[in-house]
C-alpha cells in the first residue's frame, strides 16, 4: 500500500513538471504589436472590453450609455445599442452571437438582440448600480454583481424577470463575477473571493485582506488570480487558498482594472493606473514587457485575451480602446 501511495506521488510531481516543461517550450506570442484603434463609437470613458466566442467580434460600453458591437480586426464599427440610462459598466455577447447582455448604473441588466438592437428583457432587481455580468457557457442565464452586494442569476429563456438565485454572502460591493462549467467566482471590495460550486452546493471563500476589484479562473482551473487594490496581483491555490505568487510593479490602488492570463497561462496581464498593460512570466514574476495604452495619468479599466491567438484588446478613461497582436498573426484583416 505504500509503494502504491509513493508511486502515486511520484507520477503526480512527473506530471507537474511535465506540464511546466511543455509551457516553457510552447509559450505565448506576447501581443506587442499595435493593430490599431477602434474609435468613433464612445464619447468618454470605456468602461469594459471583451471578444465574442470565436474572437471575430467584439463589444465595448462606456459613460455615454451605449454598448458598441465591432470587428475589431478590421478597426469597424458595426452597430451601437442603446436602452441604458446612465453610465454602462459591463457587456457580453451570447455563445450564438444572437443576443448581448448588458448592466450599468442604472440598475438594469438588459438583454438585447444583436440584429434589430431591440430589448428582448429588461432584468431589474438589484438595489444599486451593477458592476459586472457574464452569460454561462449556453447563455440560458446570466450572472450579475452589484454595488448592493449580491449576485443575482437571471433566466434568458422564461418569460419571468425575477431573479431564480440570489447570493448574499458579501459584505460590500460585488466588482467582478468569472465562470466556468459549474462554479461562479466573485471578487467583492469586502477583500474575499467566493468560489460557488453550484453542482456540489459548496462555497470556498479566500480572503486577501485588501479589495479585490477582479478576479479570474486560471486556464487549467487550479489557480485564481486575484487583482487587489494594494498594487498586487495574487495567484492562489484554488484547493487550499494559499498565494503561489504575487506580482507588483504596476499601480492599483483606486479603480478596477483589466486582469487576465495568457492563453496557456504562461503569463499574467494586468492594465494600471499609469496607462500601461503589464506583462509577468507566471514563473519567475518578472515584468517581462509593458505596453502603453494611455497617457501615465490614464486608467486602463479593461482588457481582454483572445485565448486561440496573441491579440489582446484594451480600454481605457481616455475614451480609446486598442487592439494588439503578436507577430504570428499576418497583416491586414483576420
Amino acid at each position: 500500500m505504500e509503494c502504491r501511495w509513493l508511486l502515486c506521488i511520484t507520477i503526480h510531481k512527473l506530471q507537474n513538471s511535465l506540464l511546466l516543461v511543455i509551457r516553457m517550450l510552447f509559450k505565448d506570442k506576447i501581443p506587442s504589436r499595435l493593430h490599431g484603434e477602434l474609435s468613433g463609437a464612445h464619447e468618454g470613458p470605456v468602461r469594459a472590453v471583451t471578444f465574442n466566442k470565436d474572437g471575430h467580434y467584439c463589444l465595448t460600453c462606456g459613460a455615454d450609455k451605449m454598448v458598441a458591437l465591432w470587428n475589431p480586426h478590421r478597426l469597424k464599427l458595426i452597430k451601437k445599442y442603446s436602452g441604458h440610462t446612465q453610465e454602462v459598466l459591463g457587456a457580453a455577447a451570447s455563445h450564438d452571437n444572437a443576443s448581448l447582455i448588458s448592466c450599468g448604473i442604472d440598475k438594469l441588466v438588459l438583454l438585447t438582440d444583436v440584429s434589430t438592437g431591440k430589448p428582448l428583457r429588461k432584468f431589474r432587481g438589484h438595489e444599486h448600480r451593477v458592476n459586472c455580468v457574464l452569460f454561462n457557457s449556453d447563455s440560458s442565464v446570466a450572472i450579475s454583481g452589484s454595488y448592493d452586494k449580491t449576485v443575482r442569476i437571471w433566466d434568458c429563456r422564461s418569460k419571468g424577470n425575477d431573479p431564480i438565485q440570489v447570493l448574499d454572502e458579501a459584505t460590500d460591493s460585488i466588482s467582478s463575477v468569472d465562470i466556468t462549467e459549474h462554479e461562479i467566482l466573485t471578487s467583492s471590495i469586502d477583500g474575499t473571493v467566493r468560489c460557488y460550486d453550484i453542482r456540489a452546493g459548496m462555497l470556498s471563500l479566500f480572503n486577501i485582506n485588501h479589495p479585490a476589484p477582479h478576479a479570474k479562473h486560471s486556464h487549467d482551473r487550479h489557480c485564481i488570480l486575484v487583482a487587489g487594490l494594494d498594487s498586487n496581483i495574487r495567484l492562489l491555490d484554488k484547493t487550499n487558498g494559499d498565494t503561489l505568487c504575487m506580482y507588483t510593479g504596476h499601480k492599483n490602488k483606486d479603480y478596477k482594472v483589466g486582469i487576465a492570463l495568457s492563453p496557456t497561462d504562461a503569463y499574467v496581464v494586468s492594465g494600471s493606473e499609469e496607462g500601461k498593460i503589464y506583462f509577468w512570466d507566471l514563473m519567475t514574476r518578472r515584468i517581462v514587457t509593458s505596453l502603453q495604452h494611455g497617457t501615465e495619468k490614464s486608467v486602463v479599466y479593461a482588457i481582454d485575451y483572445f485565448d486561440e491567438h496573441s491579440c489582446l484588446l484594451s480600454a481605457g478613461s481616455v475614451g480609446s480602446v486598442k487592439l494588439w497582436k503578436g507577430t504570428n498573426w499576418p497583416d491586414g484583416d483576420s
